[in-house]
């Protein structure tokens, strides 16, 4: 094994093996050190379903649950678009070979005590009652003005400057109400608190038509979820690095970074150095080159029952708007189930997450659980949200930040191109014409 490499990457999450994948595609020379026993990291799939249970010191038996190695627990879950940077990135690599993906059987949201599906189709909207008639006309001008937008040709602005016009502003334009203003801003641009009003509106009108555009292209939702679960995505990547010459030590300690003024020079792990150039890392390998930024709590509940309100779906999002329930975050819930190969049969996996703002984050999640009822077992977690101190560009140690309480790949997707642009000094580059492989696949 060589001991010199172009870059080190330390830990196999989502996003350290999406960059390993991408170096080592591009020609660079890769390490990869994972000091854990499982791969993923903070964003690991735990399975059997005992050590779910040792991880959370979860009393009791898992055996009342079906067979342990059925199960598949994401500790992180989250969805993707299907015409998301995320999926155009699996497409572009090809990752699309080791995984199967399974459409997202629908979107809700919560309003006023009760849970609502997200219209997918012309037959829903009108149907819906989160809005009234002429809302529902109101709504439909601002899609339509959305799919037409082009940043690229000012002569579909119709005298909205994206860059200076708030999204108040662009919602007091088409006429909206507060309810649809809401119903927009959360359930379909996927904004976790209000601040996105009173900013600029382009990146709105880049949101509205992302879920636009990944609903036309499957109808029942625009999301999708890997069968097997999120493992299935770092590993692919993982494979990936592999396929170009990567190589990975797994279950291996780190025991220091090595700095020549100021620059990474090496990693020393279990007494042996590896040099390197760049290194990329999570933020548990250098705590003292991040800062806390906030809390994230998310519970996972197992359920032997589909979610009430949700037409018996296999997989749903719901999203409890921060307004109904007077925070300042939203409320996130994913729900997959045996329909992914995640659970046993007939079994459901819940979990609630938003940003922590009280010193009693499992009571804030309680809205959300409610509507989980009743929940067989749950296991809480809260976690730092860590991110870098600096850009990297001088140590060449570039740090990934923790992820967030959503539970859509947006933010990630975007601190992945971040990274990609500061390690190569280009942007992150993949084809806009998607192939059909989702079409024959789902």
């Amino acid at each position: 094994m060589m001991e010199e490499y172009d870059i080190i990457v330390l830990g196999t999450g989502l996003k350290e093996c999406i960059l390993s994948g991408l170096m080592s595609q591009s020609g660079k020379r890769v390490l990869h050190i994972d000091q854990n026993p499982h791969s993923g990291g903070e964003s690991a799939s735990i399975s059997p379903l005992e050590e779910l249970y040792k991880m959370f010191k979860v009393p009791g038996s898992a055996k009342s649950i079906g067979h342990g190695k059925e199960w598949n627990i994401d500790l992180i879950p989250k969805f993707f678009l299907s015409n998301g940077e995320l999926v155009k990135i699996l497409v572009h690599t090809e990752v699309t070979r080791y995984m199967d993906f399974k459409v997202v059987e629908g979107s809700y949201v919560y309003k006023a005590g009760k849970v609502h599906k997200v219209p997918c189709t012309e037959e829903e909207a009108h149907a819906s009652d989160l809005m009234g008639m002429f809302d529902k006309r109101r709504f439909r001008k601002l899609l339509l003005f959305a799919l037409n937008f082009d940043v690229r040709k000012p002569r579909t602005y119709q005298d909205v400057d994206p860059n200076k016009m708030t999204t108040r502003d662009l919602f007091c334009r088409f006429d909206l109400g507060l309810d649809v203003m809401e119903f927009t801003g959360h359930a379909i641009a996927l904004h976790s608190s209000e601040g996105y009003l009173d900013q600029p509106c382009g990146e709105t009108i880049r949101r509205i038509r992302l879920y636009s555009e990944s609903l036309s292209r499957h109808n029942t939702s625009p999301y999708l979820y890997p069968v097997y679960g999120l493992r299935e995505l770092p590993q692919g990547f993982a494979r990936l690095s592999a396929e170009y010459g990567g190589t990975f030590l797994l279950n291996r300690a780190v025991d220091e970074l090595v700095m020549d003024n100021g620059k990474v020079k090496a990693v020393k792990s279990e007494g042996k150095l590896f040099h390197c150039k760049q290194l990329i890392c999570d933020p548990s390998y250098v705590p003292n080159r991040v800062r806390k930024v906030g809390r994230v709590i998310r519970v996972i509940c197992l359920l032997n029952h589909p979610v009430k309100n949700t037409h018996e779906a296999n997989s749903c999002q719901i999203i409890i708007p921060q307004t109904q329930i007077n925070r300042k975050s939203d409320i996130y819930i994913s729900v997959v189930s045996y329909a992914h190969n995640v659970a046993s049969d007939g079994m459901y996996i819940a979990t609630v997450s938003t940003t922590a703002e009280t010193n009693d984050p499992e009571k804030e999640v309680q809205p959300g659980l409610e509507l989980l009822e009743p929940i067989m077992q749950k296991f809480v977690k809260v976690s730092k949200v860590l991110v870098p101190n600096e850009d990297g560009k001088k140590s060449q140690i570039f740090v990934s930040c923790s992820y967030d309480a959503v539970n859509h790949f947006d933010a990630d997707c975007e601190d992945i191109k971040d990274m990609y642009r500061r390690i190569t000094g280009a942007e992150l580059c993949h084809n806009d014409i998607m192939n059909d492989y989702f079409a024959t696949q789902l």
